[in-house]
C-alpha cells in the first residue's frame, strides 16, 4: 500500500479521506455489516474535510457503480467461460452471484471513486 500512498488510488482503494488520506470515511471498516455499509462520517476525523458537498451528493456515485460492475461481471464471465469451461447457463447464474456477494464493496468502491473526483490530495493536511 505505501507504493500506491500519496495518489487518488490509494485513497480509493484504502476508503480514507481523499484530501489527507489518513482519515476513514466510513463509520465501520467492514463492508458486509449491511446496516452499517453507507454510513459515513460527515466530516472526516483527521483534517475536517466535509465528505458530503451538497445534499444527494453521492447519487453521482451511480454512475460509477455501473461500469465497475460491468468491469467485475466482464472478469467473472472471462474466468468462467474461457477458463473455467462452464457453459452459458452456469456461467449466467456465476456472474449474478458474484455481482450480489461483491454489491458491497461496489457500492463503497464507487463512492470512492465518485468523491476523488472532486477533492485533491493535499499534503498538508497529513
Amino acid at each position: 500500500m505505501k507504493l500506491l500512498n500519496n495518489t487518488k488510488l490509494y485513497s480509493i482503494v484504502s476508503g480514507t479521506c481523499p484530501v489527507c488520506h489518513t482519515g476513514k470515511m466510513y463509520k465501520t471498516r467492514n463492508a458486509y455489516k449491511i446496516s452499517e455499509t453507507l454510513k459515513m462520517h460527515a466530516y472526516c476525523p483527521h483534517c475536517d474535510v466535509k465528505f458530503k458537498i451538497e445534499p444527494s451528493f453521492f447519487y453521482g456515485a451511480m454512475y460509477v457503480s455501473y461500469p465497475v460492475g460491468i468491469a467485475i461481471a466482464l472478469a467473472v464471465f472471462i474466468i468462467t467461460y474461457f477458463f473455467m469451461g462452464l457453459d452459458r447457463n452456469k456461467t449466467f447464474i456465476a456472474i449474478i452471484l458474484a455481482l450480489i456477494v461483491l454489491l458491497p464493496l461496489i457500492l463503497r468502491v464507487s463512492r470512492n471513486i465518485w468523491i476523488n473526483f472532486f477533492f485533491k490530495f493535499d499534503k498538508s493536511k497529513m
